[in-house]
């Protein structure tokens, strides 16, 4: 019976993420209207309604069709700049706690000195230095991120290298790369995997914000940050402008949380069933 309710939160991030996902893919299908089209007679925001399900912004741009592109744009970063740090923070780690002394020493001082970063403030002056777009937006989000993804992974080899199976592949005359990466690696994945799905939440937060500060992605694309940083002089006259992209983000970040608290109690081979 626990293990069935606990299995809740799981299915149901699982299933609005697929909800969001199938959006996203199909967002050229599901989109009534092209994402950039400007009405030339429009005067304002329209309210929602049958034409216009999330109603338009202040260019007459069908918001519900800026939404499915938007949705696109935030999952793309979200999954990218994740791959991205989690490879190097799993190589880091691996490398790390496998080779340990001086190696190990080295790498560990290189992660403290990363984790000390304002992570945030650095993300902003390398916007700011370099040109606003969505390649920099990930790997500005993949190069500051992945240090504690490399003490998660140190941590787990150091547990396990002295464990019989990597004795007995040493013993077999197994070497260093193909220990690490056949008979380490796979069993360090159960947390890597948790990691990353926590993470993309907040990849996509990260990317929400530069987008609403104007050093995300450029117009004329359209992403959840870009769409409330538009929506701001109408918060008072129009404020579902604001309500839908910002209740995407919401759900989206919940969902990719709910499936990473899931994943992590699946995973523990502590827990009892």
């Amino acid at each position: 019976m626990n293990g069935i309710r606990d299995r809740i939160p799981l299915g149901l991030g699982a299933c609005v993420l697929g909800m969001i996902l199938a959006a996203a893919i199909f967002a050229s299908l599901l989109s009534p209207y092209p994402p950039d089209r400007i009405d030339p007679e429009a005067f304002g925001p329209e309210a929602p309604g049958f034409s216009h399900p999330f109603g338009t912004d202040g260019y007459g741009r069908d918001t519900f069709s800026r939404a499915l592109h938007g949705a696109r744009v935030s999952l793309l970063v979200g999954f990218s700049a994740v791959a991205l740090y989690i490879l190097i923070g799993t190589l880091v780690g691996l490398v790390s706690g496998f080779m340990g002394g001086i190696t190990d020493h080295a790498l560990m001082r290189i992660v403290d000195f990363v984790l000390c970063l304002p992570v945030l403030f650095l993300i902003l002056i390398l916007q700011t230095l370099f040109q606003p777009g969505l390649t920099n937006v990930v790997l500005v989000i993949g190069l500051t991120s992945w240090a504690p993804t490399a003490r998660i992974v140190r941590a787990q080899v150091l547990s396990l290298k002295e464990s019989l199976f990597v004795e007995a592949a040493r013993a077999l005359g197994g070497g260093s790369l193909r220990i690490m990466f056949r008979h380490l690696l796979p069993n360090t994945l159960g947390p890597v995997i948790v990691t990353a799905t926590l993470g993309i939440g907040g990849a996509i937060l990260t990317e929400s914000l530069l987008s609403f500060l104007g050093l995300g992605v450029q117009p004329p694309h359209a992403s959840w940050g870009s769409m409330l940083k538009d929506a701001r002089e109408y918060l008072r006259d129009a404020p579902w402008l604001a309500f839908f992209p910002g209740a995407l983000i919401t759900a989206t970040v919940l969902a990719f949380n709910l499936v990473g608290d899931g994943l992590r109690d699946l995973l523990d081979p502590k827990r009892s069933a």
